[in-house]
């Protein structure tokens, strides 16, 4: 009897401890299911819910709530649990680093590009990546493919693909010429040189695309992959420095030179060939082009006196390291309020916005900026153009000029105003753009 009544007793006490096991367990589930549906809201107030471009979608029928994607994803809250399942939170920030497809378990996530209520533009391509064009083909962020990894394969089957079609007679100066130095540029350039291809490739800025554009502390997310002319890279987690130094390495071992701060302005079709012109006026010609450039745009420039200075950028890389400086920060959307209050921890501060009040911005934003204002963090001047920039001083008007320009001690200057979106490129040239609706980009089969 004695011994029944110790069994019951140490049962009862392990089905207890199960029980409250359980019990905290769910509570913190509860818990942390509810934090993630309050950074749904704030998202959707703040408008980063919606994508922009290639981002994450969670098939609830095969998510186990392992974790691995957010665990792998290098950005903050783009994904969250939320009643036992992943959802994406702040999807407007997902740069597509593709880590969360390539971390989760039961392959429940699928990287698409739009959304049914956001179309995302793309150019038609068929499955040798040539566009409606013959002999122009795309590879990479353009065409949806912001992965390093895929960015890389496609640049190199691209080019395989135009080996493939065998070299033709052509008065042109080169076989090929790259548009773009990020991911598939490289991997595009590395294997012409490795197929014996008469190229050229031209970047408009620096070594890198969209990758160089990333925070120094910005941890690139790739997997193993084959690099043309160097072999397998197993590379699952990377600083920027680190994958622009092994790039650079590569393309000097191999004698290659990337034509940097080379813009092109406008491609054109004649005598069997292309012509290939940039914004400094120079005319090169070759019988196929890769465009292999990002999505991003181009910064608009203000094309005022004194703007091609070296202290004037147009995006803010590294807040952290700059400080002590008298700083203009030009534009009113959101990129110009985020970095201005950035600067403004470190360093004197105006921000030039040439209308009346900001508008189209996220509500946390304006609360912050007015903030700012009010206790003159920020120095905000409405309603004024930066009309010149020189060594040591800038110059700031009224728009409607009735008052005098003012001269100011100035140490750099950051300017967002926008960007030229590539399609007007890419419809110049003559390609063909389609609407892509929440489209898949990358599946598991």
């Amino acid at each position: 009897m004695e011994t029944l009544v110790e069994n019951i007793l140490v049962y009862s006490v392990a089905l207890l401890i199960c029980l409250t096991i359980v019990i905290i367990y769910l509570r913190r589930e509860r818990r942390n299911s509810k934090l993630v549906g309050e950074k749904i809201i704030k998202a959707k107030q703040e408008g980063l819910f919606e994508p922009v471009s290639l981002h994450p979608v969670v098939d609830v029928n095969k998510c186990i709530k392992t974790g691995a994607c957010i665990s792998a994803c290098p950005e903050k809250d783009i994904l969250g649990i939320q009643n036992g399942k992943a959802t994406t939170i702040n999807a407007s920030h997902c740069i597509g680093h593709g880590a969360c497809f390539h971390a989760c378990p039961t392959h429940a996530i699928t990287l698409c590009i739009g959304t049914e209520k956001r179309g995302v533009d793309l150019p038609h391509v068929n499955q040798n990546f040539e566009t409606n064009i013959p002999g122009i083909y795309i590879a990479g962020e353009l065409g949806g493919m912001g992965l390093i990894k895929n960015a890389v394969e496609q640049g190199r089957q691209a080019v395989e693909n135009i080996v493939k079609a065998g070299k033709k007679q052509h008065q042109a100066s080169y076989d090929l010429i790259v548009v773009g130095a990020g991911p598939a540029g490289i991997s595009a350039t590395l294997t012409a040189k490795k197929n014996h291809i008469n190229c050229l490739t031209l970047e408009q800025d620096t070594l890198g695309g969209t990758v160089f554009t990333f925070p120094r502390s910005k941890i690139v997310m790739t997997s193993p992959m084959d690099l043309p002319l160097f072999g397998k890279l197993k590379l699952y987690e990377t600083s920027k420095p680190e994958l622009l130094d092994l790039w650079h390495t590569v393309l000097k071992k191999n004698n290659i030179t990337i034509k940097e701060n080379s813009k092109v302005e406008a491609i054109v079709s004649e005598n069997g060939h292309f012509r290939v012109e940039t914004l400094s006026g120079e005319k090169f010609t070759a019988l196929n082009v890769l465009l292999a450039i990002g999505r991003r745009g181009t910064p608009r420039k203000l094309d005022v006196p004194g703007e091609s200075m070296e202290k004037v950028a147009y995006r803010l890389l590294e807040p952290e390291g700059i400080q002590g400086k008298n700083i203009v920060v030009v534009g009113g959307g959101d990129s110009a309020i985020e970095s201005a209050l950035l600067l403004s921890e470190q360093n004197k501060v105006i921000l030039s916005y040439r209308n009346e009040a900001f508008s189209r911005i996220k509500p946390k934003n304006l609360e912050k900026i007015n903030a700012a204002k009010a206790d003159g963090t920020v120095d905000v001047r409405f309603s004024t153009n930066l009309t010149a920039i020189d060594k040591d001083t800038v110059t700031i008007a009224f728009v409607n000029k009735e008052g005098e320009p003012q001269q100011i001690k100035n140490d750099m200057v950051f300017i967002f105003a926008g960007g030229e979106l590539p399609t007007q490129f890419l419809m110049k040239i003559g390609l063909t753009i389609t609407k892509k609706f929440g489209e898949a980009i990358l599946k598991h089969r």
